[in-house]
């Protein structure tokens, strides 16, 4: 697995605090560090894992199929 290192300065001269940890949250969602941490958080046998990845599949193929249905207006 690519390990990426992300260096977030927060300057509190600049504004609140709270701005740069609005920031910080939202480059930890983009990196992707919360949904590997998520899906570390337990072990799931590869048969689970598999049988998840079935599954959602299975539903985007039925969003998909009732978006086409509905005639896209955009």
């Amino acid at each position: 697995m690519k390990s990426s290192t992300i260096k977030v300065v927060i300057d509190s001269t600049l504004g609140p605090a709270e701005k740069g940890i609005k920031k910080f949250k939202r480059l930890c969602e983009a990196a992707g560090i919360l949904k590997e941490y998520k899906k570390r958080k337990e072990y799931k046998k590869p048969s689970i894992r598999k049988k998840e990845k079935l599954e959602a599949a299975q539903k985007r193929k039925v969003k998909e199929a009732r978006k086409s249905r509905r005639g896209g207006k955009f």
